[in-house]
């Protein structure tokens, strides 16, 4: 009892309330429940276990909240196409990711223009002369030449094309390719490199500065092909006592768009030029002999060029992998499909000083050609080389392909055979946001265009026929087998000459240029159909304000209250 009176009385330890926040552990009977029948417990049910999940409070409070719906990134809901409700989706660039906004052809990117002005509709302007010098030909004639303006060069990845607007195109921004004068097949003012000075008639070239490059306006595709020039400054082949060596240097040749236009024919993989010192054919800047020795080409000469392409339906068997020599070689045009190609052209309107031009991507120097043209020392030496079934598109060659060389009418020679082919997948576009995924378009500009390098004074007259100071044999005639077919009521004057493949008809690059206005009226018309048609029929509004015809489908942003202007550096 002494005890009892000596130790102090303990008190009940008081209960605390359990937070309704926490939640309390499961009932004992359920751990005591079998989950899955067996042999002692025969009559067992099949009972899931809930499944126990501790809780913070606030966790319980957030839950306790209506859950959020996940919202899409920005990105994705462009990809999609989608845009939540009242909210514009349409980005400040073209989407890339869009090539056909209504089926599942290809068709050309279109944009929200503003209105053209009155004046877009007059006729686009030809560039502006202005007399810089005067020269003295082998014959003692002077020549003039003048320095362009008031026109734009094709440079930095862009290539240029003359547009007006014309109100019978409304689908395609009422704007449709055209030509300013002077009219007919010439030397481009815009496809050439600065400091090059021409004629009026654009057929007379020449330069004070290093070598420089000028293209045709016109590139052939298919079939055979001549032109011809006269070296008006060169070298000189009577020399008297006071006279320089020369009165400057010449190439002659032809280039494909990717071809360097600060730089001569046969620079890279993408031209072949003909040198005057020697006779030399040059091709990736490697000169090779082809004139006999000790000929040169002198002012005066005239020299003649012949190329012969295979049909463009061959040409897209080889850079699509599907050629078969044995088969496709024996009866070429047997295989030629009616249906055109496909010819998708990306271009914009853009204001160049007073006239309006069609701006468009160019086609860009290939990394398998760059290589060919400067192999790398621990590349292979038993690398495969070029042919029509190369592995690398841009490294196949066309069969049936040469170019042959005439000097004063005389046949000279081929220096080349089996040229490099240039339809896509074989040329790329330049590789740029708004093209994205389109790099390997065919916009109808690609081909061999004639291309005249001039050097410190060189200079040379170009002539593309029909007249020719020395015509080729065989020009505008058929071959031997040829069988003229006429009907039985036509007049005699009425025939109509049919040639067959085996030879195809020589002709004047002065004839390419009418079929290239045709080829451009004729895609132009489909733009504007396709368009229409995409449209419901509809002519709708393109400037992004709205009309009775409702918004247009598949138009890219870029609307604004003016075209853009262009400023290049002279």
């Amino acid at each position: 009892m002494a005890a009892d009176n000596g130790s102090p009385r303990r008190d009940h330890t008081p209960s605390a309330a359990i937070p309704p926040s926490i939640p309390s552990k499961r009932t004992l009977e359920d751990d005591h429940v079998p989950a899955v029948p067996s042999p002692l417990n025969p009559d067992a049910k099949t009972l899931q276990k809930p499944q126990v999940q501790i809780q913070t409070p606030e966790e319980t409070q957030a839950m306790s909240r209506e859950k959020r719906a996940k919202k899409d990134s920005l990105k994705k809901r462009e990809a999609k196409g989608t845009a939540p409700a009242g909210q514009d989706s349409s980005r400040s660039t073209p989407d890339p990711k869009r090539l056909n906004q209504t089926g599942t052809e290809l068709a050309p990117m279109r944009y929200l223009l503003a209105p053209p002005k009155p004046s877009d509709f007059e006729q686009s302007r030809g560039p502006v002369f202005t007399s810089h010098h005067e020269v003295q030909g082998p014959d003692g004639q002077s020549i003039e030449f003048f320095e362009s303006s008031e026109h734009v060069f094709n440079k930095k990845n862009y290539h240029y094309t003359h547009c007006i607007a014309d109100p019978a195109f409304p689908a395609i921004f009422y704007y449709r390719q055209t030509e300013p004068e002077p009219y007919g097949v010439h030397m481009s003012f815009e496809d050439t490199a600065s400091h090059i000075y021409f004629d009026k008639a654009g057929r007379h070239v020449t330069s004070d500065k290093g070598f420089r490059m000028s293209r045709a306006n016109v590139a052939v595709r298919e079939g055979r092909w001549y032109w011809e020039c006269r070296v008006t400054r060169g070298m000189l082949k009577e020399r008297k006592e006071d006279d320089p060596l020369s009165h400057g240097h010449v190439r002659i040749g032809f280039a494909r768009r990717e071809a360097p236009l600060d730089a001569p024919v046969g620079f890279d993989a993408y031209s072949y030029g003909l040198r005057d010192a020697q006779g030399q054919k040059v091709h990736m800047s490697r000169p090779k002999d082809f004139f006999p020795p000790g000929e040169d080409i002198y002012e005066g000469d005239v020299i003649g060029l012949e190329i012969q392409l295979p049909s463009e339906s061959l040409h897209r068997k080889v850079v699509n992998g599907q050629f078969n020599p044995a088969v496709d070689l024996l009866d070429e045009e047997a295989d030629k499909s009616i249906e055109a190609p496909n010819i998708i052209r990306d271009r914009l309107p853009i204001r160049f000083k007073s006239n309006i031009y069609f701006e468009k991507i160019d086609y860009h120097p290939t990394k398998e050609l760059e290589d060919l043209m400067n192999p790398s020392p621990m590349a292979p030496k038993s690398a495969e080389a070029p042919n029509p079934n190369h592995a690398l598109a841009p490294l196949r060659t066309l069969p049936k392909s040469h170019i042959k060389v005439y000097r004063n009418g005389v046949l000279m020679g081929t220096p080349w055979t089996n040229l490099l082919a240039f339809l896509p997948p074989a040329s790329k576009l330049q590789q740029q946001s708004a093209n994205s995924g389109r790099e390997c378009l065919d916009d109808g500009s690609l081909g061999y265009s004639p291309a005249v390098s001039v050097f410190r004074g060189g200079a040379v007259e170009v002539n593309f026929g029909p007249d020719f100071w020395f015509p080729p044999p065989g020009l505008g005639e058929t071959s031997e087998e040829d069988v003229e077919m006429r009907d039985a009521d036509a007049p005699e004057q009425a025939t109509a000459t049919v040639t067959l493949p085996d030879q195809p008809r020589l002709r004047p690059v002065s004839e390419r240029y009418d079929e290239q206005i045709v080829e451009d009226i004729v895609y132009d018309i489909i733009d504007e159909v396709g368009f229409w048609m995409s449209d419901g029929g509809k002519v709708r509004d393109r400037s992004g304000k709205g009309d009775k015809g409702g918004e247009v489908p598949g138009l890219l942003p870029g609307g604004r209250e003016e075209i853009k202007e262009l400023v290049q550096d002279d």
